[in-house]
């Protein structure tokens, strides 16, 4: 695969990134293309390793040799079409996927890993410009009807493939635009919303039906879809956020993450901002950064998000405070090949500026006599041995200001809202974490109701989700017509060269 001896003679080389002091003043993407001949470059790493661990990292199972070797030999719509035998949207995953995949090459064990994540989006990005990516409408249709409840990259990719299969398909979604966490979590500058936008008319014109403001459960009641449909497929996500509960909680000035992402946004996409969780009306600068000292409680990657936000909000400061202590820079020998390696992370929203601090537990939030949040008091977490016991200690309290917490602490579960109570009621199950079960072909105790993504397996990576609606779609296919030609994670190059 790729140059023999690409890997020795190439480094790694990713994309150019924007200036700091450029970015900071927009929320276009940061980072740019590369040049069709530095990619190449980049593929010709690939090195004929046998056994393509990769394959194994990548929770699509996309076959990554194969499109790497076809760059390399500039047969760019080849490694298009190999590339979207087992990924409905590279164009995301090309942007904000961790690129599991990376960590289980078989280069990485010794040197810098292929820049696969890279060569995705070159592949998809080049395919739209030469006018590759064309609406298909499947030529016969089933004359099956399924729904498709939720617009984020769960629902998107069962409903891409669904329709590929000939059944008639209606997305239903809550907010005012189709999405989900692809278009009111993910910051502009690391997704532009025309790129969801772009994919989202494809879809429409393939002969996708796309509902938004259907809250349903509350406009509509599931029973209605489970009476008019063949199928209904839930693809709710993750979306109840964890709160960190401290003594003077009840501060104004604290609010989820998400809620202060979303309302970005928005207000980039000059569309009217609604209630936030507590029932207030969002003012026209409300959870808005400028001039306040904020606090992101959570060291993950939306709270790197929420630093990046905040730095274009012009904070007075941003500090990230994080419960777990400090990861290494390197790999950490706990995490050995081809895992997924615990070690220090730095997103291009820390390059911006922000005070990073590990260990830390939170102890109070700090009001005025307002009731406004002005400081947090943090102490630093050491742990001792006593009595053999490994304990966990407090230490060095002290007060920092802090006038914004934005908490950054992942999500529960899926909503427990009046759809969560209908599914319930018509035989569908919840676990002890709160979310949805369905067995291994994503399919509920009620058999005509499947259940994919977030609200399935609990708060995961984007390209899960999008391999869940495609494993959800094989599926349902499978349970309406008997049979299925939908592709599956264990599709071969052997299977897509016999096609």
């Amino acid at each position: 695969m790729g140059k023999p001896t690409g890997f020795l003679e190439i480094d790694r080389k990713l994309a150019p990134k924007r200036a700091v002091s450029e970015r900071v003043n927009d929320y276009k993407e940061i980072e740019q293309l590369n040049t069709t001949a530095d990619t190449e470059a980049q593929a010709s790493r690939c090195m004929d390793c046998g056994t393509p661990f990769c394959h194994n990292g990548c929770p699509l199972g996309n076959i990554i040799p194969e499109f790497n070797d076809a760059v390399y030999e500039q047969n760019w719509k080849y490694a298009y079409d190999i590339l979207t035998t087992t990924n409905n949207f590279p164009e995301f995953t090309g942007r904000i996927c961790p690129a599991p995949c990376e960590s289980s090459c078989v280069l990485g064990i010794n040197k810098p890993a292929v820049a696969i994540e890279l060569i995705e989006k070159s592949i998809i990005e080049k395919a739209f410009s030469e006018g590759w990516v064309i609406p298909i409408v499947p030529k016969i249709r089933s004359g099956k009807k399924i729904a498709v409840i939720g617009s984020g990259p769960a629902g998107l990719a069962a409903a891409a493939q669904l329709n590929k299969a000939g059944h008639l398909v209606n997305v239903y979604e809550r907010a005012d635009q189709i999405g989900g966490l692809l278009r009111y979590g993910i910051p502009d500058f690391k997704l532009d919303k025309l790129v969801v936008s772009r994919r989202v008319d494809l879809m429409k014109k393939e002969g996708i039906t796309f509902i938004t403001n259907a809250n349903i459960g509350t406009t509509e009641k599931l029973t209605n879809l489970t009476n008019i449909f063949d199928a209904v497929l839930i693809a709710t996500g993750s979306t109840v956020p964890r709160f960190i509960s401290a003594k003077g909680d009840d501060a104004k000035g604290i609010y989820p993450a998400m809620e202060f992402l979303s309302q970005q946004n928005k207000r980039n996409a000059t569309i009217p901002l609604e209630v936030n969780h507590k029932g207030e009306v969002y003012g026209n600068n409300n959870i808005y950064a400028r001039g306040k000292h904020v606090v992101i409680i959570g060291g993950g990657d939306t709270g790197s998000d929420c630093v990046g936000t905040s730095n274009r909000h012009k904070a007075a400061s941003i500090t990230q405070i994080e419960v777990m202590p400090k990861p290494p820079i390197d790999r950490a020998s706990t995490t050995p090949w081809p895992n997924w390696p615990s070690m220090l992370r730095t997103s291009t929203s820390h390059d911006e500026g922000v005070e990073r601090l590990w260990s830390i537990a939170l102890q109070e939030y700090v009001k005025n006599d307002k009731g406004e949040l002005e400081a947090l008091i943090i102490g630093d977490i050491v742990y001792q041995m006593k009595d053999g016991k490994m304990e966990q200690e407090i230490i060095n309290s002290r007060k920092i200001p802090c006038d914004l917490a934005l908490i950054a602490a992942g999500f529960l579960h899926t909503d427990h809202n009046d759809l969560f109570e209908q599914l319930m009621a018509v035989g569908v199950k919840s676990d002890e974490r709160g979310n949805l079960v369905a067995s291994a072909t994503y399919q509920s105790d009620n058999e005509k109701v499947f259940i994919a993504g977030d609200a399935r397996r609990g708060q995961s990576l984007v390209v899960w989700a999008i391999s869940e609606g495609r494993e959800a779609a094989r599926n349902m296919d499978l349970f309406l017509m008997g049979k299925t030609n939908l592709e599956g994670k264990s599709i071969s190059s052997f299977d897509l060269i016999a096609k």
